[in-house]
């Protein structure tokens, strides 16, 4: 069992040089702490996920083009999540507008290779 993950919660990328923050839309019927509670479906890159500041994976298109341009030297660029799996591990015996819910130990996997993990739930007495 873990802390139920709620929006405001940080997470890190292993790719990114930032933590960002996510971001649940309020329209969940379930708040912890009067903070929507995150379900399996809030991956959405831009919407509930921000960007990491910059990305340094080689999977990143825009980073291999960089890289390439500049002589093989890893070269960063701007993170765009890319985040079209939902969060696992689930809870599923607690749901969230008709999904599972996710804690603070789910982790969130980018396609550009990066692995998202959750460094505060956002809220810390509510276990799920």
């Amino acid at each position: 069992m873990g802390m139920t993950l709620c929006s405001g919660g940080m997470m890190m990328c292993s790719f990114g040089v930032a933590p960002s923050t996510l971001n649940i839309l309020p329209d969940k019927m379930i708040l912890s702490k009067n903070k929507p509670m995150a379900n399996i479906m809030d991956n959405k890159p831009m919407v509930n996920i921000s960007p990491f500041g910059m990305c340094s994976s080689l999977a990143n298109p825009t980073v291999a083009t960089a890289t390439t341009a500049a002589a093989g030297v890893l070269t960063p660029m701007p993170c765009i999540p890319n985040t079209p799996i939902p969060w696992t591990p689930a809870n599923p015996m607690v749901l969230v507008k008709g999904m599972p819910s996710v804690n603070n130990s789910s982790k969130l996997t980018c396609l550009w290779a990066g692995v998202i993990s959750v460094t505060f739930p956002g809220q810390v007495t509510v276990m799920v």
